[in-house]
């Protein structure tokens, strides 16, 4: 029986400088999808010079962040120290924890000719005891992520998070997570099951696609109920489509987000602030 889609739409402008930037969720009708609080997709731009603005040096508390890079060279400064640089299919994973400031530049991939950047940027909820642990940061090339052929010639499937039969992705996860990248080709289909109370969402980042028999656009975001059952994604066309289906574990405790913090109290977000601009965070060392 397939899941029943409970919602689907567009994600609206959040621009960064002259990057192009949809903000998917959290949105009016999802405030999360499993642990996930948050996800940017950063549209595909071509270049002609290397992008030196980035995000600027910003704050986290509470949460872990994951920007999975499609295409390009993104570079990595933390307040712990860390710097990295990934590039095209790569990941930068940071547990922000009890607090740091971060910095992140997608711009072309200097081990290309592609002028190519594009990405997404996902906010991981951590449980209550989490939010206080130390930071910790990984970068993962994009050959490390796991990947593997879908039977029957279909396409391939990539884990950017959590598990998938006997593919285990590294990125550390407190509760139940995943994050799959499905590359079907035309014709093919690809079939999810999933338990109850597991939380589902689609992005079609850049082709359309049918998910269990409904047909959807370039850049919509489809989001499933709870219940048990299947998420089916066929290709009806003949050129190949990219689908990120994302989702895990309901995540029960209370849920306050402000600017770059995400808590369970109000309190908690006035600490986080008065941490920061205390300077408690550090700061990056470029």
């Amino acid at each position: 029986m397939y899941k029943k889609i409970s919602f689907s739409g567009k994600g609206s402008r959040a621009d960064i400088a002259d990057i192009i930037i949809y903000r998917i969720l959290p949105n009016r009708y999802a405030d999360a999808v499993g642990p996930f609080v948050f996800l940017d997709h950063i549209a595909p731009m071509t270049r002609t010079s290397p992008n030196k603005s980035g995000t600027g040096a910003h704050p986290h508390r509470g949460i872990a962040t994951l920007t999975y890079v499609l295409n390009g060279e993104d570079v990595h400064f933390d307040s712990a120290g860390n710097h990295a640089v990934v590039n095209s299919g790569g990941v930068q994973w940071m547990k922000a924890g009890s607090g740091i400031i971060h910095d992140e530049t997608l711009s072309y991939d200097s081990l290309t000719d592609s002028k190519l950047t594009h990405g997404l940027q996902f906010w991981i909820n951590l449980p209550p005891v989490n939010k206080t642990d130390k930071p910790e940061y990984l970068a993962i090339q994009g050959d490390a992520v796991p990947q593997k052929n879908l039977t029957g010639q279909s396409g391939w499937i990539k884990v950017v998070a959590g598990n998938y039969e006997e593919l285990r992705s590294i990125i550390p996860h407190y509760t139940g997570q995943f994050i799959y990248h499905i590359h079907l080709l035309g014709g093919k289909q690809f079939t999810f099951e999933t338990q109850d109370l597991t939380e589902v969402a689609a992005f079609l980042p850049l082709h359309d696609g049918m998910l269990n028999d409904s047909e959807f656009q370039t850049g919509d975001f489809i989001e499933f109920d709870r219940g048990k059952g299947v998420v089916e994604i066929k290709n009806i066309g003949e050129p190949a489509i990219d689908v990120i289906l994302f989702g895990g574990d309901h995540y029960s405790e209370p849920i306050v987000a402000q600017g770059p913090f995400v808590m369970n109290t109000q309190q908690e977000i006035s600490e986080a602030y008065l941490d920061f601009y205390a300077g408690k965070y550090g700061e990056i060392k470029y």
